[in-house]
């Protein structure tokens, strides 16, 4: 310190030596004097975070707020990524109960705390402290949000809200929003919509009253080995290690089509007429070498079909639950639900989903393809045309034209 004081004395102020004597009497608990001190050295180094933040050291231990909030806030406008910077913000901000301004700079702290390697139990504590003040806002926060809207959501109904409560929970962190992924024709600038309303489907219904007749055909399919279930992944051999391989070739998940590609199974449907009336009376995609695809689907107990996604946005895919014991869920994008024998719903297959069997017992449902609802009759007379005009040019194996999983 001597060696400093005679540099100051011989040469005039120097920042190097004016930040040394002033961490000297910080340690001596001379706060008056390092705050000169400080001060002194950013009169002469401004750029420099370093000597801002002891300054604010100081005014912290002489208790003066508003002086280590300007100190703090000068090394920031130098540094915005400075760690220690943003640390006592954080906590100098929540001292005098500015919970928002804290929460702000604990984020900042938290997202730069993967870029350090070396831990000392005091930062992992403050970093735990951080993580804790972040969750007990955003908490509050959402609670919030859902009791001041409560009043307006709760006399509408869930086809009113269901975008504005997905809107609002994707804002608060509580779901994701899923895009189409389309591995064969993707159709733009349409509604990347999960489930779809059923509002879109005014024959649903009509479907549904069939589901006794449906499921009693099923139950004799099911009796009979000799109906042509089959495994639903079925890979050509060769084909590389996916996440389809646990179930290649394997009946966790069967199926029978009475169509597929577009193509009448006509043995099928002849072991399932009222099903297959049932459904030709309704307004199924009809893309020439490509749908309709309508099938019972099988799951075995245990069984998971991993998440993934279709390959064209072209078609809504229907459900109709027939046999549903409990513990079976499905999930499309941000929202799950669990089917219900008989209650029908449709979704957007390219958007990703997945679907698990975790009881004891099959679970079975038809499913089949029909239009997406967004897209116009002139469009669908225009894709029925290139579908033709495809097979015309023998494009019928051409993957960017697929429709089937």
């Amino acid at each position: 310190m001597r060696l400093f004081r005679e540099v100051i004395s011989r040469g005039g102020d120097h920042p190097v030596a004016l930040n040394a004597l002033g961490v000297h009497a910080l340690s001596e608990g001379r706060h008056g004097d390092a705050a000169g001190l400080f001060s002194r050295a950013v009169v002469l180094d401004p750029r420099a975070p370093d000597l801002w933040l002891n300054l604010a050291r100081a005014a912290r231990a002489q208790g003066l707020n508003d002086r280590e909030r300007k100190a703090l806030a000068a090394a920031l406008e130098i540094d915005q990524r400075h760690f220690m910077a943003r640390v006592r913000m954080a906590e100098l901000l929540e001292r005098i109960g500015d919970e928002a301004g804290a929460v702000t700079h604990w984020s900042g702290v938290l997202a730069m705390a993967d870029e350090i390697e070396e831990r000392t139990p005091a930062l992992e504590a403050m970093l735990d402290h951080a993580s804790a003040a972040v969750a007990r806002h955003h908490d509050d926060f959402a609670a919030a949000i859902d009791g001041g809207l409560a009043g307006l959501l709760e006399p509408l109904g869930s086809s009113e809200t269901r975008r504005f409560k997905a809107a609002v929970d994707h804002a608060l962190g509580r779901r994701p929003i899923f895009a189409n992924e389309c591995a064969g024709l993707h159709f733009p600038f349409l509604p990347a919509d999960e489930f779809f309303d059923r509002a879109h489907f005014p024959w649903m219904e009509q479907i549904e009253a069939k589901t006794d007749e449906i499921r009693a055909e099923l139950d004799m399919l099911l009796a009979d080995d000799g109906a042509g279930f089959a495994p639903y992944i079925a890979m050509e051999p060769g084909t590389p290690a996916n996440k389809w391989t646990p179930l290649d070739h394997k009946m966790d998940w069967g199926a029978l089509h009475l169509w597929k590609d577009g193509k009448r199974n006509d043995a099928a449907c002849a072991r399932a007429p009222k099903t297959a009336a049932a459904v030709e009376a309704l307004p199924l995609s009809d893309l020439p070498g490509r749908t309709p695809t309508v099938f019972f689907s099988l799951l075995k107990p245990g069984a998971h079909l991993p998440a993934h996604t279709g390959v064209s946005n072209v078609r809504t895919i229907i459900h109709l639950p027939l046999i549903v014991p409990p513990d079976c869920g499905f999930r499309v994008g941000g929202e799950t639900r669990e089917w219900v024998e008989g209650e029908a719903w449709a979704f957007d297959d390219t958007i990703e989903h997945e679907a698990w069997n975790r009881s004891d017992r099959l679970r079975a449902i038809l499913i089949f393809d029909v239009w997406n609802p967004y897209i116009r009759e002139t469009e669908r007379a225009l894709l029925r045309r290139f579908y033709d005009v495809a097979l015309a040019a023998g494009q019928s194996g051409n993957k960017a034209l697929d429709l089937s999983e």
